[in-house]
Formats: structure tokens, C-alpha cells, sequence
């Protein structure tokens, strides 16, 4: 059976009703339909530009537990609270325990490199972060690069992976090298959902 870490997200608290979110496609169709299922291990979520997409996985990856600006669920750097209130709105059904998960979000993937750089300048006797990453600065790194040492080198399997827009660093060649790091996760029961649920 595949593993789900979730399988449903329920819509369960009225927003205010002057909240900029009611005006969003993708809210719009998440509070009439109540609720989202997700029975795939990778989910594309599609629309146009401003149909809330990003505001929608953004707030899935924080009331699961993850940064609102990135990383796993154990960054708790802030550098600026620009997310939305929707999470708090939002219930996750959980099929199972996700033993590892990251949150990329696009536009602060910066932030979490300068943080994981920052950690590192502290000594720790578990080592230096940036090992998990490949050993190299995600910021000595093109931002194409140090988005594949994050997926190949970060990603080890058996966890929740929300993507926001991992378009936008790659090229074409390194979106090929993508779809064959999504299914290495797949085979190591890992649950995606990349931005680039239907067409809102």
C-alpha cells in the first residue's frame, strides 16, 4: 500500500469574511468542495498566476509543522512573517509518521541557506549542517545547483516533500534530473506535491 503522510486536507474554520484569501481560486474551491484527498504519492497542484497555488501549499507546509519561509521541520528562523493566516484553518488528515520532510519554498530559499550557513558558524557536536546538503554552501552554489544538492544530497526518503515553484531554478536538463530524483524519493516511500488538484 502506498504510504500517504497526508491524505486529506480539511477546510474546517471560516475565514473573515474581508480576508484577501476568500478572493483566491484555489480557497475559493478548497471551502466549497471542504476538503482536498490527496491518494497519489506525488501531487502536481496547476492553475494560473494569482490563483493562490503558492498561498495553498504555503499553508499545507506550515500547518504541517514546517518553517513558513522553508526547511525541515526543525528551522525556526524568521525573516519576515509574510504567510498567510490560512493554515490556521486547515486540519491534515495523516496516514503515517513522516520520518524526514522539507518545505522549498522558491522565493526564501536564500533565507534558508543563509541560516543553515549561520548554524555552521556555531560549533555542534552532531557536525556541520551543511554536510546534510553535499558539503558545499547552498550561496557558493548557482541557485540551480544548490536546489539539486538539496533534492540529492537533503532528501533521504521516507518523508513529506512540498515543492513551491522548483521550476523556476532548473534547467531543462536539471528538470530531467528532477523527475529521476522524484522517483528515487517515490521508491522510498516519500509523498510529494509540486506547484508549477486540477485547474482552478
Amino acid at each position: 500500500m502506498s504510504r500517504l503522510y497526508i491524505n486529506k486536507v480539511i477546510f474546517d474554520r471560516p475565514l473573515d469574511e474581508n480576508s484577501y484569501l476568500n478572493g483566491l481560486p484555489a480557497v475559493m474551491h478548497l471551502k466549497k468542495q471542504g476538503e482536498l484527498s490527496f491518494n497519489k504519492k506525488v501531487t502536481f497542484i496547476v492553475g494560473e498566476n494569482g490563483t493562490g497555488k503558492s498561498t495553498l501549499v504555503e499553508a499545507i507546509a506550515v500547518a504541517f509543522g514546517f518553517n513558513p519561509e522553508g526547511g525541515s521541520r526543525n528551522f525556526a528562523f524568521s525573516t519576515n512573517e509574510s504567510h498567510s493566516e490560512l493554515w490556521k484553518h486547515l486540519t491534515l488528515s495523516k496516514q503515517d509518521i513522516a520520518k524526514d520532510g522539507f518545505f522549498l519554498r522558491a522565493e526564501s530559499f536564500y533565507n534558508v541557506a543563509s541560516n543553515i550557513d549561520e548554524m555552521d558558524r556555531q560549533p555542534a557536536a552532531s557536525g556541520f549542517i551543511i554536510e546534510s546538503y553535499g558539503g558545499v554552501s547552498l550561496h557558493e552554489q548557482s541557485h540551480g545547483e544548490s536546489f539539486m544538492a538539496l533534492v540529492q544530497n537533503r532528501f533521504g526518503g521516507n518523508g513529506l516533500y512540498i515543492l513551491d515553484e522548483p521550476e523556476a531554478a532548473l534547467s531543462p536538463k536539471r528538470l530531467l534530473t528532477l523527475i529521476a530524483e522524484i522517483d528515487r524519493l517515490v521508491k522510498k516511500d516519500s509523498s510529494l506535491s509540486l506547484p508549477p488538484i486540477p485547474q482552478f
